[in-house]
């Protein structure tokens, strides 16, 4: 059986590294000789071979009807050139799914990159660009074997929106 979908919008709020802390954390820019400390990307990538490249995306729209985690490693995601973008994200946790009450998106500005927490669900990025280019870093086999996706559609009936601005 299909469940009717149900629109809902979520209003992206611009990134800090104290909103952000339930799913990961945003990292901003720092003096060249500044030490290693609690404001650098805290990495787990243990588990396999690291994999750091650059994908370029094309737009797809605001709108989304699944949502992803990888419970082996961290995810760190940036875009080149200076774009910003947005993101939907809903804390890591124990449960099969997460909790749609629990999403939440944010605007992040071209000036910083988020590392995103061991089992964050996350859906995007995106952008309203044409096109933008990300660094990536996760581990080499990540979407072939750490890769958990939410139907939000067949589970709950529910489509969302990212609104920005």
């Amino acid at each position: 059986m299909t469940l009717p979908l149900t629109l809902y919008q979520l209003s992206a709020q611009p990134i800090t590294a104290e909103n952000f802390t339930p799913f990961g954390q945003v990292i901003f820019p720092s003096p060249d000789e500044a030490t290693f400390g609690p404001a650098d990307a805290q990495l787990k990538l243990d588990a396999g071979i690291p994999r750091f490249y650059i994908m370029t995306l094309m737009n797809r729209g605001m709108r989304f009807r699944t949502i992803t985690r990888h419970q082996r490693c961290t995810q760190c995601l940036g875009a080149l050139e200076g774009k910003d973008w947005l993101i939907a994200v809903a804390p890591p946790g124990a449960a099969e799914q997460p909790d749609p009450q629990a999403i939440r998106a944010f605007h992040i500005p071209g000036n910083c990159f988020i590392k995103l927490e061991v089992g964050t669900w996350h859906a995007g990025p995106y952008f309203r660009h044409s096109a933008v280019s990300f660094y990536n870093l996760e581990l080499s086999d990540t979407n072939e074997v750490d890769h958990q996706t939410c139907n939000l559609a067949g589970e709950f009936g529910l489509e969302f929106e990212i609104m920005d601005g």
